[in-house]
């Protein structure tokens, strides 16, 4: 599989090899040893989540506080999303910045986003499947979200599905009253740059 870093420290697009013929396909869609050499330590899987979403579906912008943080590897094994990531981390050099993938049941491509990072998707066709490992369980107090329609995020969002149909956005109650960025920011939710650091370096081995 083939990994590049995306514009955000902590994110990365992973693509795979598709071995396919006359009777389908076939492809390695999660190696974690691979995972491991690019992170720098082993990524424990905790819980794996899955969402099906109609045609416009947003979900996000969603982050865990750090420690411990929530690290995601997220796939789309059917339909299509464009996925988001962004740097809510206060004091990092690109806080504020995002990076979009497209996922789909094409390239089958996948993100991996480490901890204090904020994640979302918008589904692009009916029916669209993400799957999300997760690094850590379910936390209800401690898993927050920042407005994806924050115009100081600067996402350019689709307007179009996968079929050239208009789409109409649709997010939860709790997405919709998420705050903006800078409210976030103010209020002391994010999680700061210095203290996801910190935790990230304590995840990693310690030499022998």
């Amino acid at each position: 599989m083939r990994v590049r870093p995306l514009a955000i420290a902590g994110a990365w697009e992973i693509t795979p090899v598709l071995h396919g013929d006359s009777r389908g396909l076939f492809t390695e869609a999660f190696k974690a040893e691979t995972l491991a050499e690019v992170i720098g330590h082993r990524f424990d899987l905790a819980q794996v989540n899955l969402s099906v979403s109609a045609a416009g579906v947003l979900r996000g912008i969603h982050f865990a506080d750090v420690p411990p943080g929530q690290a995601k590897y997220v796939t789309c094994p059917s339909g299509a999303v464009l996925d988001v990531i962004v740097d809510i981390r206060v004091g990092s050099p690109t806080f504020g910045v995002h990076d979009t993938v497209l996922l789909d049941d094409t390239d089958r491509r996948a993100v991996y986003l480490s901890e204090g990072l904020g994640h979302g998707f918008c589904s692009l066709a009916d029916g669209s499947t993400v799957t999300y490992l997760c690094s850590t369980g379910y936390n209800p107090t401690g898993e927050h979200g920042i407005d994806p329609l924050d115009p100081a995020l600067g996402i350019e969002w689709p307007t179009t599905a996968h079929d050239g149909t208009p789409l109409t956005y649709s997010l939860s109650e709790k997405d919709i009253a998420a705050p903006s960025l800078a409210a976030a920011a103010d209020s002391g939710l994010l999680p700061s740059y210095a203290e996801v650091a910190d935790y990230l370096r304590s995840l990693a081995p310690t030499p022998s």
